[in-house]
């Protein structure tokens, strides 16, 4: 067990930054096509982060291939690829299917998180840190909730492809988190590496569907280099997160960017049943003060 400390606090701060930037496209960024838009801001977060990379250093304690060893360098490529392939999912599974569908499911992702790092890394979490993690889980999906019984989403994806992709996104993006503490942790890449390697591998990926439906960014730069710099603050914090604490505690606690998100969407937007997603915001309080108990 991790005692509660600044991996805590690290990340409550991912989930605010998360929380504006997925307002902020929402907001400003809803006309691109979601690959293209991932590409452009990317982009834009590693320019951002490759100075701090040049003056803080972290490739001169980049340990080499043998030291890490082949699985070591497996979990590394996979994590990015997993990242990767969760937000392909999710795009595929909007494709397929209505959000007020897809959007709970995707987010329900400590649920393969917490089994994960028990069975595999064999982390041990007291009872109330488990049902923090479960209060917390059920904060997000209540945020993301729209309309219909409440559990609908979930019996759907027994039948639905939309609903299916969107757990698979789910599942992907688990695997991406565990995969970070065992980066930052097990491995030991520097944090200074590992964001830009993460950050430009998620765009390595994304480039070739990007192409595809490709339009013009020229018009929204100034946009883009903003969202960017969001995008290079909230991932480091992530990643310091995911350094100091399991990812069974870092990924609830930072997926609560859900509920950022649709509570500034209610205050500043007024968009649909904010009282619900007011439930969810104090879920998401209790959940993470439970995880930090």
């Amino acid at each position: 067990m991790f005692p509660p400390g600044p991996g805590i606090a690290y990340a409550v701060a991912a989930a605010f930054v998360w929380g504006g930037y997925i307002f902020a496209l929402k907001r400003y960024f809803s006309s691109y096509p979601g690959t293209v838009l991932t590409v452009g801001i990317n982009a834009a977060a590693v320019a951002w982060y490759l100075p701090i990379t040049a003056t803080r250093g972290g490739l001169d304690r980049l340990p080499s291939p043998g030291a890490v060893g082949a699985v070591g360098v497996a979990v590394t490529l996979g994590t990015v690829v997993a990242s990767a392939a969760a937000f392909l999912l999710f795009l595929r599974a909007l494709d397929l299917g209505e959000v007020s569908y897809v959007a709970p499911i995707s987010k329900i992702i400590p649920v393969f998180v917490l089994p994960l790092e028990v069975l595999v890394l064999h982390q041990r979490l007291t009872s109330i840190q488990v049902t923090g993690v479960v209060v917390a889980t059920l904060a997000v999906y209540v945020a993301n909730y729209r309309r219909g019984p409440l559990f609908a989403p979930l019996r759907k994806a027994a039948t639905a492809r939309s609903a299916q992709f969107a757990l698979a996104s789910a599942a992907c993006f688990a695997l991406g988190d565990v995969g970070k503490r065992l980066v930052l942790q097990e491995y030991e890449i520097p944090l200074t590496v590992w964001v830009p390697f993460l950050l430009g591998g998620v765009l390595v990926v994304v480039l070739p569907l990007a192409i595809r439906e490709w339009v013009p960014l020229r018009g929204s730069l100034p946009r883009f280099i903003l969202a960017g710099g969001g995008v290079a603050v909230a991932e480091h914090a992530t990643s310091l997160a995911f350094s100091l604490v399991p990812a069974s505690i870092a990924s609830p606690i930072i997926n609560t960017q859900a509920v950022v998100a649709v509570v500034l969407g209610g205050i500043l937007l007024r968009e649909e049943a904010f009282g619900i997603r007011l439930v969810a915001a104090g879920l998401a309080v209790v959940g993470v003060g439970l995880i930090a108990a």
